[in-house]
């Protein structure tokens, strides 16, 4: 099981580098062809693991409803964001990542709400979450590659 974190944490320290190596103009532009910049990518990974692994599991989040909506699927940016929220996204990256690692150790996850993605994956338990979370992270990760070029 490590290994699933091992990777998800390979996943963030990738997604870290691109918030350390734009600016906050670069991490905001949406670039012509596109529906959302670099930062709302971020974003929405951190909102999207805590609805596959936390919501899903009948657990409460540690983000707030507000973050969740701004960067759930079918939301796009709605404006620039502050410095202070690229922060909190900073932040969000390795506190939700070590909390859940922390609460997969210590058996907090025991129920599920199965879920089929849109992908067509069935989530059926956490395990199956975390799985999918790190491939759904990944594809984010090469959408945020190509916005990089563009910014």
């Amino acid at each position: 099981m490590s290994s699933v974190f091992d990777v998800h944490k390979i996943i963030r320290e990738n997604l870290l580098k691109f918030l350390d190596n734009h600016s906050l103009e670069q991490l905001n532009k949406v670039p012509d062809g596109f529906s959302n910049n670099i930062i709302w990518n971020i974003g929405h990974c951190i909102s999207s693991q805590q609805l596959l692994v936390y919501k899903l599991s009948g657990l409460p989040t540690m983000v707030s409803e507000d973050f969740i909506n701004k960067y759930r699927k079918g939301t796009k940016p709605e404006g620039d964001v502050s410095q202070a929220e690229v922060d909190e996204i900073r932040t969000l990256l390795f506190s939700t990542l070590e909390k859940t690692k922390n609460d997969f150790e210590s058996g907090l996850f025991v129920g599920y709400n199965e879920y089929t993605t849109s992908m067509g994956f069935t989530l059926r338990n956490v395990q199956d979450a975390l799985d999918f979370n790190n491939y759904h992270e990944g594809i984010h990760t090469g959408i945020i590659m190509a916005l990089r070029k563009l910014v």
